[in-house]
Formats: C-alpha cells, sequence, structure tokens
C-alpha cells in the first residue's frame, strides 16, 4: 500500500484519537481523519499549525517522516524515528563495519544508475543522451574520474538547452524551486525507509559533510532524482516559469512518492520501489548481496 503524504498550508489543529489524526482546520471549521498507519510523510508549512507532543509520537512509532518548512516555505528540517526497526543494532553494525571496497564499489552502482537514468530523460525529451549513455559505462568504483559531475554538466545543459541562462543551482531562477521541492521530498522518503531498513541515515557510503544529518539519504536517492526531475519538466510551462511555488505547485509536487517507477522489471509506485533499494543495501552491507537494487528509468526513444 502506497503511504500518504499530508501538506498542511494553512493554520491546523492535529492531535489523535483511536489510531486516527485528527485533522481541524480553524478558518473552515472542517475536521478530517486519517488512519495513521496510511500516512507515510506529513510536512508542515504554516507558522500556525498546532500539534500535540502524541502526534508527534505516533507519526514517529510508525515510521512518519515529518517535515517542518521556513518562512519561505521551504523544507528545513526533517523529523525521523529513532527505532525503525527491530534488529536495529544488528543491522548499524554491519552498516558501520562497512569495508572501503564495498562502499566504493556501492558509490559505482549508485552513479552508474544515475547517469544512465538522466541519460533515458533526455532521450525522453528528444535530447542528445548517447553521451551520457556511454559515459555511464565508465564508471570505475569509487568513481575517481568524477563523472558523476562531468555528467550533471552535460544533462543540465542539454536538459535546458532552449534556456542559455538557466543554472541548476538551488537559489536559482525557476524551476530550480521546484526542482529543490521535489528533491526535498525525496529525500523524505528516501530517509524514512533507510530508517525503517534499520539503517543510520547519517552514515553515508560517499556524502561526508559533518553538518549533514542525512548523508545517506543524499546517497540513496541521486539515481532517483531523474524522475524528479522528467516529473517537474512534463508540468505545464506556465508552472514552470512561476516566480513562487504556488500551492497547486506543491500540491503537484506532492504526488512525487506516488509516480511509478520501473524496479526490478516491475512498475511499482516510487516510494516502493525505494523501499525495495533501501532493503538491498541492507543485504549488501550483510554481505549477502553485491548488487543494489535501482530503478531503471525507461526512456520513449533514444536520440543520437
Amino acid at each position: 500500500m502506497i503511504k500518504q503524504t499530508l501538506y498542511f498550508g494553512n493554520p491546523a489543529y492535529l492531535s489523535v484519537q483511536k489510531e486516527q489524526l485528527n485533522i481541524e482546520i480553524p478558518s473552515s471549521g472542517k475536521k478530517v481523519q486519517k488512519p495513521i498507519e496510511d500516512i507515510g510523510i506529513i510536512i508542515l508549512d504554516h507558522p500556525q499549525i498546532t500539534l500535540t507532543q502524541t502526534v508527534l509520537a505516533r507519526m514517529l512509532e510508525n515510521n512518519v517522516a515529518l517535515i517542518t518548512c521556513d518562512a519561505k516555505h521551504h523544507p528545513i528540517g526533517l523529523m525521523l524515528n529513532l527505532a525503525g526497526h527491530t534488529l536495529q543494532s544488528q543491522k548499524f553494525r554491519s552498516q558501520i563495519e562497512a569495508t572501503l571496497p564495498l562502499k566504493k564499489q556501492l558509490w559505482q552502482q549508485t552513479i552508474e544508475a544515475k547517469v544512465r537514468n538522466q541519460a533515458s530523460v533526455l532521450a525522453e525529451f528528444e535530447l542528445n543522451s548517447n553521451y551520457l549513455f556511454e559515459l555511464a559505462k565508465k564508471v570505475k568504483s569509487g568513481d575517481p574520474d568524477n563523472i558523476e559531475a562531468t555528467a550533471a554538466n552535460y544533462y543540465w545543459k542539454q536538459l535546458f538547452a532552449e534556456n542559455k541562462s538557466f543554472v541548476r543551482n538551488r537559489f536559482g531562477p525557476p524551476p530550480n524551486h521546484m526542482l529543490n521541492y521535489g528533491y526535498a521530498i525525496l529525500r523524505a522518503v528516501v530517509a524514512r525507509n533507510l530508517v525503517g531498513s534499520g539503517l543510520l541515515p547519517t552514515l553515508g557510503i560517499f556524502h561526508r559533510n559533518q553538518y549533514n544529518a542525512y548523508c545517506l539519504a543524499d546517497d540513496i536517492m541521486e539515481p532517483y532524482r531523474p524522475y524528479v526531475d522528467r516529473f517537474v519538466l512534463s508540468q505545464d510551462q506556465v508552472y514552470l516559469e512561476e516566480d513562487e511555488l504556488t500551492p497547486e505547485i506543491k500540491k503537484l509536487l506532492l504526488q512525487i512518492p506516488a509516480i511509478d517507477v520501473l524496479i526490478q522489471d516491475k512498475i511499482s509506485p516510487l516510494m516502493v520501489a525505494v523501499q525495495r533499494t533501501t532493503a538491498s543495501l541492507v543485504k549488501c552491507f550483510e554481505g549477502k548481496e553485491k548488487k543494489l537494487v535501482y530503478p531503471q528509468l525507461e526512456p520513449a526513444c533514444s536520440t543520437a
């Protein structure tokens, strides 16, 4: 079952009663109940949202990812369960003891998958893609040649070939804000599933920023980023040129956890696919598997 993503952009009061999340909207007097077991992500995007401590506890007990936003409506915080798996200490140990060669191999697989999916996005939009398909084959253990950066440079220039002024930057012009918001949702999905698989999202296989609490999430989400790119660029041009993230745009982006992806030759919602990826990562850390399970974005066509 696909877990729901709940977004609150207006004043609201949240409480819990009999395994239900009670939602009260003061402005309209509307009251709604949502089964806690059906919720995967909650986004809190208004300063006048009140929730009880019981809400926090019950959400985290059910491995719900809680995202808070700042005054500019950008995601600024992520809260996750500290005990997401019954064998958590065992999973932690295998993750902590993972060897450097293993981490390099896992990073190689991650970048290969990311670059292939970027190439597929270009192919789907009938842009030059063969260079990236070939580049993906050249990724070595640990990506010492930084093919990820080379691919990204080519990818964004091709993707926005008609917009010479576009630069992929967190604080850049539209549709950077849509991409940022989409990535934030994706990051929450990945972090939530890492915790659910019994892993520490802080300890990455490549990302090591001491100030980043979600290094592993940032690693594992890489091959999924092109799905967000494709989703964003498939939207109406009016949205892509909008300077602000309107409620309508945010509503569109909340569909990301449910978009279809191809993984292990089966179509699955992105949220379910991420769960398969994080489960395979555990097996790699435990020495039971050698390959990470990543989605494969299928292009509609391939161009020269």
